[in-house]
């Protein structure tokens, strides 16, 4: 389609309409992009003969509110609203909406398509995707580090689309408590049935009080924001038959202590926690597995007894976990032996831990692993030579592990290893072990340029090998806001 022919004139008054205001040209800007001659003249015809209709914060909301129009693409609607769920003027971890979405849209797992959504929404301006810059190894498949940022205006703009509908009929009910100032739904003597598919609760430091009851049997996603140094779960999670996705985030500036894990005991529909910044005395007190549980991800955590204490073993409180992710754990010392156990774990991330200094001989018994990441554990000094047991291995990335001189002699018995990420490994300097050449099946080495030279040798016997050298990437964006 060529250039659309919009007067000089329309534009301008477009601009004046929007107030002059960044946040509303940039909104309403990009959802008249590409839009027909007829479409801008009726944006127009909307508006009073050029009057600023931005000059409050509800006005500017009831003009973004047609920047939500998307015809007939209500998924990605329905996307941003979702955003609403998280605190203002605070990151939201990709990882976190990968998630939620997997689940109440059945996305693939990976994340591609909740990344696309992400893209479609920064492109329209209504939310920010920072996204890290990826390795060959990582495209389409680590979205960790990357997060979402959007502006307050917008998150209200979410948090008012979804309250349209009353309590009882809204498929997000969000509420922010500020203070010990319950809605006066909540604390009346006959509770309102909530079916609402996602439930948010957001309490700030001064919160003391004991969580009213509250009846949300269909609620799928429950996320909890707070900013004490104690939280309690609250006891009515326990009726959450349906329950899938669990966030819990401290936002306070200290590590806070969380208790009441029992309670998700009785969730036999839940699939995946995620905890960030909190202290876990420990994930399995509970006398009844959690058998549908399939990942757990812990976000600068505390989480040194988090395996420890339990009332029964962790491969039997979790068994069919298939995924761990622990990020930015800094009292991981040594890698629970119980994690070993955990027959069906195909995935284990564990990311800048600092002090992780030693991986159990079990490590070996992880025969289902298909992807193991120890990125910037920069304490780390070997890898175990039990891996060699993990035969169903397509991902090992080391990357940015300082102190790793070697890798393990019989590293070619992993026979279906296709990426081995090993970019930052300053201290690999020693010859590979002789077994690299039974690597049939690897594809890509990331490395840097010291490193690409251990690879030359073999190159010719390992015809379909990519050795790439990652550049020197400076970047600030995990430091908090």
């Amino acid at each position: 389609m060529g250039a659309l022919n919009i007067p000089e004139e329309d534009i301008k008054k477009i601009v004046k309409g929007c107030g002059g205001l960044p946040l509303a040209l940039k909104v309403i800007g990009s959802s008249l992009c590409g839009r027909s001659e007829e479409e801008w003249h009726c944006r127009l015809t909307e508006w009073s003969g050029g009057q600023f209709i931005c000059s409050s914060d509800t006005e500017l909301l009831g003009q973004l509110q047609k920047s939500l129009e998307f015809q007939d693409d209500k998924f990605i609607k329905d996307c941003f609203m979702d955003l609403g769920s998280f605190p203002e003027d605070q990151r939201i971890h990709a990882a976190a909406l990968i998630d939620m979405w997997a689940e109440l849209y059945e996305l693939d797992e990976d994340g591609i398509h909740a990344i696309a959504n992400l893209q479609e929404l920064t492109t329209r301006n209504l939310a920010n995707l920072v996204m890290a810059r990826k390795d060959a190894s990582e495209v389409k498949s680590y979205y960790n580090e990357d997060f979402v940022t959007q502006h307050d205006i917008l998150r209200e703009l979410a948090m008012h689309e979804s309250s349209q509908e009353p309590i009882e009929q809204r498929a997000r009910l969000i509420m922010n408590i500020s203070e010990n100032k319950l809605p006066k739904w909540w604390t009346e003597q006959k509770q309102q049935l909530i079916n609402a598919r996602i439930l948010s609760i957001s309490t700030d430091e001064l919160f003391s009080l004991s969580w009213c009851n509250i009846q949300a049997p269909k609620v799928e996603v429950l996320v909890l924001n707070f900013q004490t140094k104690n939280y309690t779960l609250p006891e009515f999670v326990e009726k959450m038959d349906e329950l899938k996705v669990l966030i819990v985030a401290n936002y306070g500036f200290f590590h806070a202590e969380i208790s009441n894990f029992q309670l998700l005991g009785s969730l036999l529909n839940l699939k995946r926690i995620r905890l960030e910044k909190v202290l876990i005395s420990s994930l399995c007190k509970t006398h009844v597995p959690l058998k549908s549980l399939k990942k757990i991800s812990l976000f600068m955590c505390n989480i040194d007894k988090a395996f420890e204490n339990c009332t029964i073993q962790v491969s039997n409180a979790l068994p069919n976990l298939i995924e761990i992710s622990i990020d930015y754990c800094v009292d991981l010392v040594e890698l629970p032996v119980g994690l070993c156990d955990i027959f069906h774990l195909r995935k284990l991330s564990i990311t800048y831990c600092h002090k992780l200094v030693a991986l159990p001989e079990g490590t070996g018994k992880l025969v289902n692993l298909e992807v193991l990441r120890f990125r910037s554990c920069t304490d780390l000094s070997k890898l175990p030579e039990t891996i060699r047991g993990l035969s169903k291995l397509r991902i090992l990335d080391i990357s940015d592990c300082l102190s790793i001189s070697k890798l393990p002699k019989h590293i070619g018995e992993l026979c279906n290893l296709k990426v081995l990420n090993m970019k930052g490994c300053l201290s690999l300097r020693n010859p590979l072990p002789e077994s690299k050449i039974d690597l049939k099946q690897l594809m890509l080495v990331v490395c840097d340029k010291e490193r690409a030279k251990l690879w030359e040798p073999i190159k010719e016997f390992l015809t379909e090998l990519k050795v790439e050298v990652a550049e020197i990437d400076i970047d600030l964006n995990w430091l908090p806001m």
